[in-house]
Order: C-alpha cells, then structure tokens, then sequence
C-alpha cells in the first residue's frame, strides 16, 4: 500500500521510515495537501496530511478520482479537514488523538518561565556584554492563579505541572476531568478563569465554539497585566485583539507557538526574505511577545508516537478497512 506523505521534512521521513515495520510504500512530499497539489497522491490510496494541509470539499474531491480511500493525519487536530466531504467520498479520516501531552504542556510552562524571567531578553543582553538587571523583573509562580483552558490530557499535564510550582490552578472545560480535580484544580465559567487569572493557558482544540474564544470581549475580562500562553490552535486566539490589548497594556506578555495563518510562515526558513504577514510582523515587534514555530510536540518521544500511531492506523486500514482511530463528522 502506498502512503503519500505531505507536508514532509527530514525529520518525517527518519521517523516514518523507523516506524515503518509492515513496509508501507512511503512517498514523501514537501508541497503542502491542497486542490493544487492533490494530483501528487496518484497511485496512493493513503495521503498522510499535517496540520497546515488544506482539505476542504475541493481536494477531497480530487483525492477521492485519484483512488484515495484513507486520510492519516498525523496529528491530533482535524480542523483543517472537511469531514463531511470526506464521508460523502468514501474516504475514511483517521487521526493521532495523542502522542506526548509533555511535549506540549511543558513547552506551554516553558514559554510562560521564559516571559516571566525574560530569558529570551536576558540571553540576547549578555552575549552583548549586557549585564544589566533594569527592566528584567519578573514574579513568582508559586501562590499564582493559572486558567487552564482545555483539561484532555495535555491540559492535565500542564496543571500538575504548574500545581508543583505551588500555582492556584483553574480550569475550564464543558467535560470536567476527574484527574485535575484530584490535584485541586478548581473548574469555573469562562468569564471567572478570565477575571482571575495571572495566567492564561490555551490547551483546547479549535471548534466553532473555540475560534478567536480570545477577543477584544475576553482581553477586556482579564485582569491588567495578565500572561497568555496558546500552545493549542492559531485561531483560537484573535491576533488583532492581542496587538490592542498588548498596546493598552492589559495585556503583560503573550507566548504563542501557533498563529492563524501560521501556514505560509511555519515550518519553512524565511530568515533570507521579508514577513509579508503585517499583522505577524507586528506581533513579534513587541518585547514581551514570544513566539515559537509550532514547536510544541518536537521531541524525540511525540514524533516517535507520531509515525507509529500513523502507520498503526493505515495498518488496520489495510487489515479491516478501519483505522484504530477513526474521525467522523460531529452528528
């Protein structure tokens, strides 16, 4: 059977190649999935999309004369996908639901200890022959407040992660976890978790219910100075309503390791060329911001529970025409 990867990059391929013990025939694509570039999936009956691959009714569409009869996300979420188009085909969406919540809810904590103690700012002073501390003042963690937005299991982590550093944890989530209340995370409303906390951490997926979940409406609940940290999905998080908040100053920093239209930016080198993106551009021209490339799962563990997730549902695909975890539209 053979697997058409998009969207791939070295690292991709060791992985997959490394996981690859039924000997899947892996064609591996560094053009990202769309309407566009479809016709690359011919002779596969498996496309293997990321996070930033587009697959609206259109390329589905096109995937679906090629002969395409699974779609393998690597990758958790399925927003990118049109789930509907794909039943209406006959193409089956499978997904990875979990590879490593560390990776992702400690990277979540280090972005906020980075912003917190500006170490980004500090490691760029002393390679100047800065060692001045004015303007390097942060805050203890211990005796915060943290809302944790989302408690699956990157959530849970990140909460009994900030619960070690002696943090006041709140959560909200329309589905209360019986771990977080265990570690004496207190779950509220929204508007509570907003009004209340230092931190802010997005650990959600994006829905309908979920997209810009943080606007100019939210920012203007949260208490002055507060830390935002969306480590889940760009488009949870309005970018025009950071840039006002921040500007305001109710805003005290922000770390991002997704952005709404992260797609034309992420995972490639720009550093030879000019951000087009004015929005993006003016995001990072503020010190107390940090952005990281979509980095949050990149560890030798996630992407090994990446590829064998993959290859273990295009396998029982092969084997029972049904992936072991299986995506259908809501309904």
């Amino acid at each position: 059977m053979q697997i058409a990867v998009f969207s791939s990059k070295p690292y991709d391929e060791r992985f997959f190649t490394a996981a690859n013990a039924p000997g899947f025939d892996l064609v591996f694509h560094e053009a990202r999935l769309s309407a566009e570039t479809a016709q690359l999936a011919h002779g596969s009956e498996v496309v293997c999309p990321f996070v930033n691959d587009h697959l609206d009714s259109v390329t589905i569409e096109r995937l679906a004369t090629l002969g395409v009869r699974l779609i393998a996300l690597r990758c958790a979420g399925f927003n990118n996908v049109d789930l509907s188009a794909a039943q209406k085909h006959g193409i089956l969406v499978a997904r990875v639901p979990a590879y490593s919540p560390y990776a992702v809810a400690e990277h979540a904590v280090a972005l906020a200890l980075t912003l917190n103690r500006k170490l980004h700012r500090a490691y760029n002073r002393v390679r100047e022959g800065n060692f001045a501390l004015e303007g390097m003042v942060g805050f203890d963690m211990h005796g915060k407040t943290v809302g944790i937005v989302g408690t699956g299991e990157i959530g849970t982590v990140a909460a009994r992660i900030l619960s070690g550093f002696g943090c006041r944890v709140l959560a909200f989530d329309p589905v209360e976890n019986p771990d977080c209340v265990a570690l004496g995370v207190r779950y509220t409303d929204l508007a509570t978790l907003f009004r209340e906390s230092d931190i802010i951490s997005l650990q959600c997926p994006l829905t309908e219910r979920t997209r810009h979940l943080i606007d100019d409406a939210a920012i203007a609940m949260m208490k002055p100075g507060v830390m935002i940290i969306n480590t889940s999905r760009g488009a949870v998080v309005d970018a025009r309503a950071l840039i006002d908040g921040l500007k305001s100053g109710r805003i005290g920093s922000v770390g991002l390791d997704v952005y709404e239209e992260e797609a034309d930016l992420f995972f490639q080198d720009r550093s030879s060329s000019f951000i087009a993106d004015d929005v993006f551009a003016r995001l990072i021209s503020f010190p107390n911001v940090l952005v990281t490339g979509h980095q949050g799962f990149f560890t030798h563990e996630a992407l090994t529970a990446i590829a064998r997730t993959t290859i273990a549902n295009v396998s029982a695909f092969a084997a029972t025409g049904q992936p072991v975890h299986p995506v259908a539209p809501a309904g």
